[in-house]
């Protein structure tokens, strides 16, 4: 018996020495990472790069462009320093920022062209491409040109190339035009084997927020409504892109499918010569071939062994003049939710702080709101909307802006505005309201564990372990109907509009931001922009300068995205596309968080392939 305390004693001894070596070298190892992050942020910040001799400005854009990215330039191109170039497709750019810098290379006289590589571009929503397509034409109608070099082109990164007056396209690549879609993961199938019962609570035909909970399948009311817009963003995409190349529509890509077959036959199956003799790009060519060519336009950079060009990361935006009076920028990018912000979503409390000190701010003399969110919580949106009332109350001009999706608790914030502009690709409206609470009462049952015991009320005995009570449910259904309600209510106010004229409209239903122009859900079509003109305009002012309200996340949160960034980045393709999914259903369970259980939510108008 005293040899086996000892064993057993023993092996206790040696478990808790490797734990303690396990938390010693993790602890050690996280040190040394500040470190290495203190030292690479001081030289970072420190050596600023000379201005760039005469060349090309090389927007060789990696990842993706969003409004208001997770981490700032410096640390981000640091991180991918420090943590491997790999993790650079899934990286965040700045809209505003790729824009600035085109627009300052047109002014200067040391870049005297732009070169688009974009195979490591990801994406951005149509607006964002919209908007940085804008910044290019204004580039190349200033006389300089634009290059577009690429192996392929997916969709996304032929937008961008359209606008080049040359492509070049490799002779194995191809460029892909194939339409858009928009699916969603539907597990009610599963919720019933695990035995998990989902309480929903709705208004609206079309708040389809909730169907992969109750449905195997789409409803045919979203059918309806998700096929008008995304056929809208497809023609918006073939209009600009065919207008860009001088082509029609249809020679851009064929009305019928089995056209483009017939035509890919007739070059033996070339998807690289197909698009030189549709027009779709203007010479095959090799990276060696591509590069000669780029260095008789540019010269040839003898310390680099390349053309002449510097990277559009490396490039410095030059600080414009203090102005006296300024115009807050507010970003509401990502789903709302209680409480303070997080990386990737927008928290009510964070949000109306912002809110709150440009209104007492006496130099901000109006605001845009610049909103990119498919909405959440109905809580925090009114947390939101309250503090922009106050500051429109104030006499502070409000303008929002939308992007890609202004949509339900999108929408619902945006209804003080004195002004509203929508490019013609946002997806807004989704006026509609819901609940869901899940119970895993059936579950429990199943493997013999019951849940029992006292109560003073039926309202008092609400767990997510046993069946929601009746008069809870009838309760919650109210709560709904009047939270729907107040909705439409708010709509109609700032609309000018009867509730019923509000409703018929409302229902859930996802519009485009030409229909909602057509509807009167928004003021004016256009882009960012047009948003700092009218709102100068509503203040009077002639002279100002922008104050961008971004918060930068903890650093903790910095080193554990971009880990997390590097880990996917090494799964081959098909586990990385299984891992952004889940990532994605992942993160729309955690936006549930509203205290009283109700979403203005879109759960379809971001998933557009």
């Amino acid at each position: 018996m005293r040899i086996l305390w000892r064993f057993i004693a023993g092996t206790v001894r040696r478990t808790w020495r490797l734990l303690n070596f396990v938390r010693e070298f993790f602890l050690n190892l996280f040190f040394i990472l500040l470190i290495l992050i203190g030292i690479g942020l001081y030289f970072q910040f420190q050596n600023k790069p000379a201005d760039p001799a005469k060349g090309a400005l090389l927007v060789d854009l990696s990842g993706v462009v969003v409004d208001k990215p997770i981490v700032n330039d410096k640390l981000r191109e640091w991180g991918r320093e420090l943590l491997g170039s790999s993790s650079t497709r899934l990286q965040e750019n700045s809209l505003f920022e790729v824009v600035e810098n085109i627009r300052q290379a047109k002014a200067d006289d040391n870049i005297t062209g732009i070169v688009l590589s974009l195979n490591n571009f990801v994406g951005a929503d149509q607006p964002s491409l919209q908007y940085m397509g804008n910044a290019l034409r204004e580039f190349r109608d200033s006389g300089k040109p634009i290059y577009a070099i690429g192996d392929s082109y997916n969709q996304i990164q032929y937008y961008l190339a359209s606008f080049a007056n040359k492509i070049y396209l490799s002779p194995q690549g191809s460029v892909e035009l194939q339409g858009f879609s928009s699916n969603t993961l539907y597990y009610k199938s599963l919720l019933d084997k695990l035995k998990i019962t989902t309480h929903v609570f709705r208004v609206g035909s079309y708040k389809s927020a909730v169907e992969p909970m109750i449905r195997d399948d789409m409803s045919p009311e979203a059918r309806e409504a998700n096929s008008r817009w995304i056929e809208g963003l497809w023609q918006n995409y073939l209009t600009e892109v065919a207008s860009n190349r001088n082509l029609s529509k249809e020679q851009l890509f064929p009305n019928a499918a089995t056209d483009i077959v017939s035509r890919l036959q007739a070059v033996g199956g070339n998807l690289a010569q197909y698009a030189l003799d549709h027009k779709l790009v203007d010479r095959l060519a090799s990276r060696s071939a591509i590069e000669a060519e780029l260095t008789d336009i540019f010269g040839w950079d003898k310390q680099n062994n390349d053309f002449n060009f510097i990277s559009i990361y490396n490039y410095q935006t030059k600080e414009k003049p203090q102005q006296d009076s300024q115009i807050a920028v507010i970003l509401i990018n990502g789903a709302i939710v209680d409480g303070l912000q997080t990386p990737g979503s927008v928290g009510g409390d964070t949000a109306a702080a912002q809110i709150r000190q440009a209104r007492l701010d006496p130099k901000i003399e109006a605001v845009i709101l610049r909103v990119n969110s498919p909405g959440g919580s109905v809580n925090a949106s009114e947390v939101i909307r309250s503090e922009l009332v106050a500051l429109r109350a104030a006499g502070k001009p409000l303008v929002v802006s939308m992007g890609g999706m202004a949509a339900s608790g999108g929408y619902w914030i945006s209804t003080p505005a004195n002004y509203i502009i929508a490019n013609p690709s946002t997806l807004t409206g989704s006026i509609g309201i819901f609940g869901v609470i899940n119970t895993v009462d059936k579950s429990l049952e199943s493997i013999g564990v019951h849940t029992d015991g006292v109560t003073t009320s039926p309202l008092a005995d609400v767990a997510t372990t046993k069946a929601l009570p009746s008069e809870f449910s009838q309760m919650m259904q109210i709560n709904i109907e009047h939270g729907y309600q107040t909705f439409i209510n708010l709509v109609a106010t700032a609309r000018h509009k009867t509730p019923e004229q509000v409703d018929q409209i409302a229902q859930g239903r996802v519009w485009m931001g030409s229909d909602a122009k057509n509807n009167d859900l928004v003021d004016q079509l256009g882009n960012f922009d047009d948003a700092v003109k009218k709102a100068a305009e509503l203040a009077k002012l002639d002279n100002y300068e922008l104050q961008w309200f971004v918060d930068q996340p903890s650093l903790s949160d910095m080193i554990l995205s971009q880990i997390g960034v590097s880990v996917q980045a090494m799964l081959p393709a098909p586990l990385s596309a299984v891992a952004t999914v889940v990532k994605d259903q992942t993160d729309s369970f955690n936006q549930f968080n509203d205290p009283q259980n109700r979403y203005v939510l879109c759960l379809t108008c971001g998933d557009i392939r």
